[in-house]
């Protein structure tokens, strides 16, 4: 029964083991044109860019599959 519940515990957790970091886009302000990196919306007054990219920096770009 032990090794039952290993091996199940094990199974749900290996999925885990694949994660990958978000990933960073970068944001044009509405307002005023200015760009930013981040990984998530800063708010309604920004609008997805560009992206998807490696870096906080956005340089590298993640190829496309």
């Amino acid at each position: 029964m032990k090794r039952l519940s290993l091996i199940v515990v094990a199974a749900l957790l290996a999925p885990l083991l694949h994660a990958a970091p978000a990933p960073w886009y970068q944001w044009r302000s509405k307002a005023d044109g200015k760009l930013a990196c981040a990984q998530v919306a800063l708010g309604s007054g920004w609008e997805k860019f560009d992206g998807p990219y490696r870096d906080a920096r956005c340089e590298f770009r993640i190829p496309a599959k």
